[in-house]
């Protein structure tokens, strides 16, 4: 297969600067597709890079806005960052104890990961420091995050008009001396579980977080890495629990990012979607809690091939090759709900373009992501002629393609219509490949977030054969 590799004219992204991108109806999705570093874990590794004792090599490191804002923030709190000539980062941990309180506010961007991970980091801390965002990361809730930050011992301050939806900006004071934590979650979610353990890393004591069902476990993952003893137990309701003991020692480890399943899911859908396609993605993440689209869009008859399993860095990798398909829809299982959370955008594209429906239920926490993702991927659905139901907490896409003929999706979707993003890179993505079958092209506004989280795409994706263009 041929190499999607962007050439030197269209490496200068095209969603940089662009305020709108149009993608329009394509022959096909065809070659290899280098998606970049998996974000979760890049977020990971600076922070506990950073708080390790020694220098930590990290290779593949996603260099998108939101990792950067934190890789910002970590030099803000005292950390030596710097860039090998490879590309390599290089991060010159300082310990436990050894973050140094900012001098000024610390800007996240638009990044939930990190802002929220890092409330833990400080929470655990001796120092003080202020978080605040854009607007969109402003409007997200992080009380869920403070709460059990409070319980643990940690001052936060927010503004008094603030204080009740617990928005940005936000003053969190560390704890003196931090309380280990058994905090039971009603919501699976890798960002509270793995912000109550950071804080707990400095505790005299167990920090335990019990969990509906498990979450992402990256952090876990990651803490083994440097050295520190993790418990994880399924326990017999099917509830997660984790512990971890405080006051141990974080030493130095070199990691390699596997490349992100969340950024893969784009490729993927595009090309089961668009006739014609064969990708191949190599080195994707494989972990557990991260491969429930990859399952779903199986059971929806989609041609996705694994091969060459391995570890790097820790974690499971494999290549996926990718044909175009007749994709059906099913009932999506609630239980999957969490190793897919930032995939349901994308899958309403491959269910719109589907036989029958896809009830996708337990997905309330799309609700408060960058936007009410539910509602705008419903809002835009309707005006490109799809029919779609939702309440709270469920959503359900009525596919068009109900003749069983794949190569007709380019008809039955109308398409011709502009969609607002609202500043959300992942309904940005999942409109532009709806786009590729479109009857008529799809314009996408708000689109220069999707460097937050994948860099390159509009350039990746026409090497590929798509054709997004600025849009004047």
């Amino acid at each position: 297969m041929p190499h999607s590799q962007p050439s030197p004219q269209t490496t200068s992204d095209l969603l940089s600067s662009a305020f709108a991108l149009r993608s329009s109806i394509c022959a096909g999705i065809n070659g290899e597709i280098l998606i970049p570093g998996d974000k979760s874990i890049s977020h990971r590794a600076l922070i506990l890079g950073g708080l390790a004792i020694g220098t930590t090599r990290v290779s593949g490191l996603l260099k998108g806005a939101d990792v950067m804002s934190t890789l910002d923030a970590m030099r803000q709190l005292g950390v030596d960052i710097s860039e090998a000539d490879n590309g390599d980062i290089i991060i010159h941990g300082v310990g436990l104890h050894g973050l140094t309180t900012p001098d000024a506010p610390l800007d996240l961007g638009n990044a939930g990961t990190g802002v929220r991970l890092l409330m833990g980091v400080i929470a655990g801390q001796s120092i003080t420091a202020t978080f605040t965002g854009d607007s969109s990361l402003s409007a997200r809730p992080m009380r869920r995050v403070t709460d059990p930050l409070e319980e643990m011992g940690a001052q936060v301050s927010y503004l008094p008009e603030n204080k009740a939806k617990g928005l940005l900006p936000v003053t969190i004071s560390g704890a003196t001396p931090v309380l280990p934590a058994d905090y039971h979650s009603n919501i699976a979610s890798a960002q509270i579980k793995s912000a109550i353990l950071l804080a707990g890393l400095n505790a005299r004591g167990i920090t335990k977080v019990t969990e509906p069902h498990i979450s992402r476990d990256h952090t876990e993952a990651m803490l083994r890495h440097f050295g520190l003893t993790v418990e994880q137990t399924i326990l017999e309701d099917g509830r997660h629990e984790v512990s971890v003991a405080g006051e141990g020692l974080l030493r130095a480890a070199n990691i390699a990012v596997p490349r992100d399943p969340s950024s893969a899911a784009f490729a993927m859908v595009a090309a089961l979607i668009t006739p014609h396609s064969h990708i191949t993605l190599p080195g994707i993440s494989m972990n557990p809690q991260r491969v429930g689209l990859i399952a779903t869009l199986q059971e929806m008859g989609g041609s996705l091939v694994l091969s060459n399993h391995r570890i790097e860095g820790g974690e499971d990798v494999a290549d996926i090759e990718v044909r175009s398909s007749l994709l059906h829809g099913i009932d999506v299982p609630e239980q999957r709900a969490a190793s897919m959370i930032d995939e349901y955008p994308i899958l309403s594209i491959a269910a719109a373009c589907a036989s029958g429906k896809t009830h996708m239920v337990g997905v309330s926490e799309l609700r408060v992501k960058e936007t009410d993702r539910i509602a705008v991927m419903a809002d835009g659905l309707r005006r490109c002629g799809l029919k779609i139901d939702e309440t709270d907490d469920t959503m359900t896409v009525f596919g068009t393609n109900s003749n069983g003929n794949n190569s007709s999706a380019h008809s039955v979707i109308s398409g011709g219509v502009t969609i607002a993003s609202q500043h959300d890179h992942r309904i940005a993505m999942s409109f532009l490949s709806l786009g590729m079958v479109s009857k008529s092209p799809i314009i996408v506004e708000d689109v220069s977030t999707i460097a937050t989280s994948f860099p390159g795409f509009a350039a990746l994706m026409n090497n590929a054969g798509a054709k997004i263009k600025r849009q004047s």
